[in-house]
């Protein structure tokens, strides 16, 4: 196993950012999304280390970067421009989830990336499933500042994921979500970033036709919903140079083992 190496950024509002530096070759950015950090992009980095170097970082507010208030989607997409600094000046771009959406967004306004690749990036973009609460942020910051991080847990599961209440209520004294609660008050980052395609039923952002001009790879997984799916598709649509892959068997969470050679394919 090759082992990572952990270095530190700083963006351009002087917050401190982590990742880890891993492999040789062309330089590769992973994203995380929700409730990810750095950590979560192990076993993918390593599966890609031997035909990339692949930085993985703690966004903004997790692990061992810092959190500037007030927040702002573009704090975010700077940070993401000093990572792809520190890899050279310019990087192909992975991300899963929201981090997916994040990611698209950075290119959009322009940050350094050659090949961009997003395996679901949640957007709700047509009536296949209830779209979010307007106060949907709001309500999260609320959780926070009232100190309910595990409601943040449940709240995101019924809200943004579609879970049944009854089956969100035992996980909340599982060792996993209260391994989680540093994470909470992250989840209102992804959802402003969510925000700026469309979570309402509503189509994606026209513009990004004609602001991400480099090659797109956009997955989904053929276990995953069909309002996930229709999101790929419809991205897919608006995007100028783009592969549309659907990785059989997978779902939202798609393995590292299914989603490695796919990206090694498309970023060559």
């Amino acid at each position: 196993m090759t082992v990572a190496e952990i270095q530190t950024t700083t963006s351009a509002d002087g917050t401190r950012i982590a990742f880890e530096r891993i492999g040789s070759g062309a330089p590769l950015v992973i994203v995380g999304g929700a409730w990810n950090t750095r950590h979560s992009a192990a076993e993918l980095a390593q599966r890609l280390a031997d035909r990339f170097t692949v930085y993985s970082y703690d966004r903004r507010g997790r692990g061992d970067s810092g959190d500037t208030p007030p927040y702002a989607v573009e704090r975010e997409i700077e940070d993401l421009r000093a990572v792809i600094e520190a890899a050279g000046g310019s990087a192909h771009a992975f991300g899963h989830s929201s981090g997916g959406a994040l990611a698209l967004e950075a290119t959009a306004a322009g940050a350094p990336v050659s090949k961009l690749a997003v395996y679901e990036p949640p957007y709700i973009v047509d009536d296949s499933r209830p779209p979010l609460a307007p106060d949907y942020v709001e309500h999260l910051e609320e959780l926070v500042a009232a100190g309910k991080r595990r409601e943040v847990f449940a709240y995101f599961m019924t809200e943004a994921v579609g879970m049944p209440a009854e089956a969100v209520q035992p996980m909340l004294e599982s060792p996993m979500v209260e391994a989680m609660e540093p994470l909470a008050h992250t989840v209102a980052y992804d959802g402003r970033v969510m925000l700026r395609g469309t979570m309402d039923g509503g189509p994606l952002p026209a513009r990004w036709t004609d602001t991400v001009r480099c090659p797109a790879l956009v997955m989904d997984g053929g276990n995953s919903p069909g309002w996930a799916r229709n999101a790929c598709r419809a991205l897919s649509r608006v995007l100028p140079d783009v592969q549309y892959r659907t990785l059989e068997g997978q779902d939202h969470a798609a393995s590292p083992e299914a989603i490695a050679p796919v990206l090694a394919e498309f970023l060559g």
